[in-house]
């Protein structure tokens, strides 16, 4: 079973992360901000990974270093549970619609962190949250686990159904380039025979 766990703490937050990336989609989520907890449990759920979150984090400022540093814990738990990446799938694709919205993602588990994110919100907030919250939780996450990370929302007017259908294109996206292909699971897919580093 490929498993991490992460402790990360600074003067702004306090998290601890347990992850599976070989579960069945049980979470456990606490960080503070409701719609986060709503976000990372669709995350944990459609990718099957098992996820626990514990973030305390400076609030009573706003929920920038609370979304920002988990998105770096639970990269770094993904990083740290992928250890050699013999085997793994790679690459994937998803789309996710939902209701009048469709997303995409994209994603390559490189070892070359990067994000594009084209997506727009006709809102400040959702819940509680601050919409550009959500691509910075993304860049964290991405630049932590290492990898190539493409966000678009193709279109949509609701805003909840936007950035639910990103969390859920990223998560089935993440299932498949974390599976183990039986045909190569002893080999790290790149002709470099290692990932990361450079180009």
């Amino acid at each position: 079973m490929r498993t991490a766990s992460v402790a990360r703490k600074t003067n702004e937050t306090d998290i601890t992360i347990e992850l599976n990336l070989d579960g069945t989609g049980v979470y456990d989520v606490h960080t503070g901000i409701g719609f986060l907890d709503h976000m990372l449990e669709q995350l944990s759920r459609h990718s099957l990974m098992d996820l626990k979150v514990r973030t305390e984090g400076d609030l009573h400022i706003d929920g920038h270093h609370t979304t920002e540093d988990t998105g770096i814990a639970i990269g770094t738990a993904v990083k740290k549970a992928l250890g050699d990446m013999k085997g793994i799938t790679r690459y994937a694709t998803a789309y996710i619609p939902m209701d009048e919205t469709l997303s995409r993602a994209a994603m390559d588990i490189s070892g070359r962190p990067f994000l594009v994110w084209n997506v727009d919100f006709r809102r400040d907030k959702i819940g509680e949250m601050d919409t550009e919250l959500f691509e910075e939780f993304f860049r964290a996450f991405a630049f932590a686990a290492g990898m190539t990370l493409h966000v678009e929302n193709l279109y949509g007017t609701n805003n909840h159904h936007i950035i639910e259908s990103c969390f859920k294109a990223v998560a089935r996206a993440l299932r498949e380039a974390t599976t183990i292909d039986p045909r190569k699971a002893d080999a790290v897919p790149s002709t470099k025979g290692t990932l990361g580093g450079s180009l």
